[in-house]
Parts: C-alpha cells; structure tokens; sequence
C-alpha cells in the first residue's frame, strides 16, 4: 500500500540501450542535446547530481567505448 492504495507492478521499465550511444547524436526526446558532454551537464544540472568535472569526463568517456 502507498498513500492508501494498492500499488502493483506494470511490468517491466524500458530503458534503451547505451550501446552505440556515441553513434546515435543528437540525444534527448527533441535533440536539443548535439553531444555527450552536453547531455551528462544537462543531467548533472537538471538532476543536482554535482559531479566533478572529472567525473563528467569519465563518464563521457565510459559511453564512448559501449
């Protein structure tokens, strides 16, 4: 029960793959993001994650070799 009601699974949550993620630009649902550099700032700002700016060049490096 959450907040009173009954709460179920709807099955599964579909996520895409990050293979091939540096082959597939531009990112978001409109494409306003062109890279992975723009796309991890977008979140990291968006979602207050506060990562370091090495830790943003790992992760954009990280996709790159999926």
């Amino acid at each position: 029960m959450i907040n009173g009601r009954m709460a179920s699974a709807d099955g599964p949550i579909k996520t895409f793959p990050l293979r091939g993620i540096k082959d597939s630009p531009p990112y978001l649902h409109d494409g306003r993001l062109l890279t992975l550099e723009d796309t991890v700032e977008f979140f990291n700002l968006i979602q207050g994650i506060k990562l370091t700016e090495d830790e943003k060049k790992a992760l954009v490096a990280f996709m790159r070799i999926l």
